[in-house]
């Protein structure tokens, strides 16, 4: 079977013939992908920073869309045929099939594009966890600092849905966009002051009721944009130290199913959306996550497991 990964921890990404996938067992299903998201935290895996479960040699990756081609005993909510997609641990879902568990697959919603699908599963997740750790109420103040990227624009959707208005920070170049999300405001997260704009657009002039950083580095900087006793959940960074209250998150992405259900349903509806980039063939997996590790102004990478 065609799979893209490593030969070892560490070692460089090529493609890899592997043997196939075996039954399905209970409460597992078998899928054939159609398309392969491809993101920053399959560098992690490559690299030993995160511990999927799955030894070498092996396929990365960690989501995924496709047909499921065979359930296991005590699966009757997904059936062959049936469209899919998942975030899936252990890692493993750049090949032509992997196997899943299937309380972390959902299905995929008419009309929306596999490569969306793939590219989805675990920018959505994280956003909607880091969400619900900072318990955005409607009519509060958020911060997205970081709302570029494919996860900080998700963010800025979901936060806008849930009815907060949205304070965020991009690039000059993705302001357009950003605020297309559903952002009030954006500003510019090169000039230095931008906690400080944000302190005094907050609705009580004393910083947003919460935040989530998503950028690569700053949650320093986001703290020092949240009023006394708000919320920072952060998900690229350790948490800055605490103070003035300010009650810290650090969020890991898990799996899980029915949250991905109910996002899937968003993004079906129009709610939410995912741009992704030309998808790149199995055996250009390398120069994929490359493309990933250095941006794609919030177009997802995706691979094509039959290309």
């Amino acid at each position: 079977m065609r799979a893209a990964g490593v030969a070892r921890i560490g070692a460089a990404v090529g493609p890899l013939q592997l043997p196939e996938p075996a039954p399905p067992q209970a409460g597992q299903v078998l899928i054939e992908a159609r398309a392969c998201g491809v993101g920053n935290w399959d560098e992690i895996v490559r690299t030993g920073g995160w511990d999927t479960g799955a030894r070498p040699p092996m396929a990365l990756g960690v989501e995924a869309a496709g047909l499921v081609a065979a359930a296991g005993a005590g699966v009757s909510h997904l059936r062959p045929g049936d469209a899919v997609t998942t975030h899936a641990i252990p890692a493993g879902t750049w090949a032509e099939r992997f196997i899943a568990a299937a309380d972390q697959v959902s299905a995929v919603p008419a009309g929306v594009p596999m490569a969306a699908a793939a590219a989805f599963p675990v920018p959505a997740l994280t956003a909607d966890q880091a969400l619900a750790a900072v318990t955005v109420r409607p009519g509060e103040t958020v911060l997205v600092h970081g709302a570029g990227g494919v996860t900080g624009s998700l963010i800025v959707q979901l936060a806008a849905h849930l009815g907060a208005r949205v304070i965020a920070t991009a690039s000059e170049a993705s302001a357009a966009r950003v605020r297309a999300m559903g952002a009030a405001e954006v500003l510019d997260y090169r000039d230095l002051g931008w906690p400080e704009r944000v302190r005094a657009l907050a609705g009580s002039g004393s910083g947003a009721d919460a935040a989530v950083n998503a950028a690569r580095a700053g949650a320093a900087d986001a703290v020092r944009a949240v009023r006394d006793g708000g919320r920072l959940a952060t998900i690229t960074s350790d948490p800055p130290p605490a103070e003035r209250g300010i009650v810290l998150a650090d969020i890991v992405v898990e799996p899980d199913g029915a949250r991905l259900a109910r996002l899937a349903g968003l993004l079906g509806q129009g709610v939410l959306t995912v741009a992704t980039l030309p998808a790149f063939p199995l055996e250009e997996a390398a120069a994929a996550l490359g493309q990933a590790r250095h941006g794609t102004h919030g177009a997802a990478v995706v691979l094509d497991p039959a290309g």
